[in-house]
């Protein structure tokens, strides 16, 4: 097979920071990195309902870097489109995007149903982008692959997955095809991070994916969050309201309820009902307990954690505490308010001042999450505008993305200087500055494709 035939589509997080979705042909096979959903605006969203520009039916194989929805969100429409092969991916990561998927289901299938109830909706009827029944046909497909050992995909081509931190289960991915190595980074996570272990760094890459969420900007570090977190706390409660916490339901819900139980169990803040409220959340912290080799936490504090958060899984549960005024931590999904149950919250909660609306992790454009960071004073819930009163803040030093200088040191094991570098998974200004970062430091030339282009390799 000779290099110059390998295309690269990119499908998806290309110009853009969701949709991760990028298609490697080889002219022989087809190998699809990461299956993600297109979130934020609303001409993005659109893209998940149509067919992406390949044939789906003739993609040989899904490789997942890890279980997060803007990377594997999409697979029950693929597999409804025609996909027929594996779907391979760490053991966490296929747990996670299990628990993922069957939410986002239940999710779409309880919106749509309210959607048709209320009539707020511009389709008649109202339908989910796929159901609990496309889930249960796309999970067969789904088979666990160790880490950090190559295994041989087809002729010529072998693959690896290293630990690259961020969730539970998320890797980095190593594609050699033909002797060229691809590099996908998949999203990296922190280096000081209070959960997970460092990343692992590649020192090959002759074609580098590199994400760039967080280009051209620094975090504090995680302890440095804990003051303010205890501050948000205490002047919340002492006020009479609630702190609300959008949250990724794997991982940083489990990093903000590691934190509000130190803080509690050093008497740094009052002691209030502390609620997490969602069943995919539950399920995450089960699979703590299975996956020690993944992450810091004992089981000893993870228990002791857990006693002390009331875990929500009934929807019920939610429409009753969310009418419920006596002061409170509630963290729920989703954590851009892109759906999940802080919603319900929300809806009710939104104009009472006293609260406040807690950011821990990115808000991508056009979600719901950065608009009110930006100051919007409405907030569309379920088809009807409620006034937003609430206090909002955000703490960036608790986001589960390398930041700008944290992607460069990721990169500074490489020792050949790579043939092509993407930049993708980022929006316009993060995108240049990572892009400029890269040849400052290294004089190395990085593009940044749009959606849908094909580049050949």
């Amino acid at each position: 097979m000779e290099n110059n035939k390998i295309n690269i589509h990119f499908l998806g997080a290309a110009g853009t920071v969701t949709g991760s979705k990028y298609l490697v042909d080889t002219g022989d096979k087809k190998i699809l990195i990461d299956c993600g959903l297109f979130q934020g605006l609303k001409e993005l969203r659109l893209k998940n309902w149509e067919y992406p520009p390949v044939e789906v039916s003739k993609i040989d194989v899904v490789l997942l870097t890890h279980g997060h929805m803007d990377h594997t969100g999409y697979l029950p429409r693929l597999v409804k489109q025609g996909f027929n092969g594996p779907i391979y991916g760490t053991g966490p990561t296929l747990d996670i995007a299990e628990i993922i998927l069957n939410d986002s289901a239940k999710i779409q299938e309880q919106e749509a149903e309210r959607a048709n109830k209320e009539s707020y909706s511009k389709h008649s009827p109202a339908e989910p982008l796929y159901d609990l029944n496309d889930v249960e046909k796309t999970i067969p497909h789904f088979k666990t692959i160790p880490q950090s050992q190559w295994i041989p995909l087809f002729d010529g081509i072998k693959v690896r997955f290293q630990y690259s931190g961020h969730i539970l289960g998320a890797t980095y991915i190593e594609l050699d095809v033909h002797g060229k190595r691809f590099v996908f980074s998949g999203d990296i996570g922190r280096t000081h991070d209070l959960l997970l272990y460092p990343p692992l760094k590649p020192k090959k890459a002759d074609v580098l994916f590199i994400e760039s969420t967080y280009g051209g900007r620094f975090h504090p570090d995680e302890v440095e969050a804990l003051p303010q977190i205890e501050k948000l706390v205490n002047d919340t409660i002492n006020r009479g309201g609630s702190l609300f916490i959008p949250s990724f339901s794997v991982e940083r819900a489990q990093l903000m309820m590691l934190i509000l139980w130190r803080l509690l169990k050093e008497k740094k803040i009052p002691k209030v009902q502390m609620i997490m409220d969602s069943p995919m959340g539950g399920n995450v912290l089960e699979l703590f307990h299975q996956t020690k080799d993944w992450h810091r936490l004992s089981d000893d504090d993870c228990n002791e954690m857990c006693s002390h958060f009331t875990v929500v899984s009934s929807y019920r549960e939610t429409m009753e505490l969310r009418t419920d005024n006596k002061p409170k931590i509630v963290i729920a999904g989703s954590g851009m308010l892109t759906g999940g149950r802080m919603l319900n919250y929300l809806e009710t909660q939104a104009q009472n001042p006293n609260n406040t609306l807690l950011f821990v992790g990115y808000q991508a454009e056009g979600t719901r999450g950065r608009k009110l960071l930006e100051g919007d004073k409405e907030l569309k819930v379920y088809g009807k505008w409620v006034a937003f009163k609430m206090e909002v803040a955000e703490i960036e030093g608790l986001s589960a993305h390398a930041d700008h200088a944290e992607l460069m040191d990721w990169m500074g094991k490489i020792k050949n200087g790579p043939e092509r570098i993407f930049i993708v998974h980022g929006e316009k200004e993060g995108a240049e500055a990572l892009q400029k970062g890269i040849k400052e430091t290294y004089g190395w030339e990085a593009e940044i494709p749009q959606l849908y282009s094909i580049e050949n390799v």
